[in-house]
C-alpha cells in the first residue's frame, strides 16, 4: 500500500498536471480568440468599404439621374416651342402669288410627265422638242419657241 504521502504526492502531481493541461487549453483558448477578434476586426473594414463604395456609386447614380431629367426637361421644352412655331406657321397661308405658281408649276409637271415617262424609265430617247440645246448667244432655242 502506498503511504500517505506517496498519496498526496500523486494527487499533487495529477493536480499539476491537471492545471497544465487547463493552462495549455487556456492558452488555446486565448490565441482562438486573437484569431476571431482579427478576422473580426477585417470583416468590419470590409464592410464599411463595401457600403462607402455602395454610397458612392448610389450617389453617383442619383447625379446621373439628375443630370438626365434636366437634360429631358430641357428637350422638352425645346420640342414644345418648335411645335408652337409650327403651329403658328400652320395658320399662315402662302402669298396668293406663290399658291397660283406652284399651281401651274405642277399642272407643266403633271402635261409634260407622260412625254418624259418612256425616256425616265430608260426605254426611249429624250422627247421630240427636247434635244439637246446648244447656249449660245447667237443660237439660243427654248422648249417653249420649238412648240408654237
Amino acid at each position: 500500500m502506498l503511504t500517505l504521502g506517496a498519496c498526496l504526492l500523486i494527487r499533487l502531481v495529477t493536480e499539476q498536471l491537471k492545471m497544465s493541461s487547463y493552462l495549455a487549453q487556456e492558452i488555446h483558448l486565448a490565441r482562438r480568440h486573437e484569431e476571431i477578434l482579427s478576422q473580426r476586426l477585417e470583416l468590419l473594414q470590409q464592410m464599411e468599404t463595401y457600403l462607402g463604395d455602395k454610397k458612392t456609386k448610389k450617389t453617383w447614380q442619383t447625379q446621373a439621374a439628375d443630370a438626365a431629367h434636366e437634360r429631358n426637361a430641357a428637350l422638352l421644352n425645346d420640342i414644345e416651342a418648335a411645335e408652337k412655331k409650327l403651329q403658328e406657321r400652320m395658320y399662315l397661308l402662302p402669298h396668293p402669288d406663290t399658291v397660283k405658281l406652284e399651281t401651274l408649276y405642277w399642272a407643266s409637271i403633271k402635261e409634260s410627265l407622260p412625254k418624259w415617262e418612256q425616256f425616265l424609265l430608260g426605254r426611249a430617247e429624250v422627247p421630240i422638242g427636247f434635244g439637246r440645246m446648244k447656249t449660245t448667244k447667237q443660237n439660243m432655242s427654248y422648249p417653249e419657241d420649238s412648240q408654237k
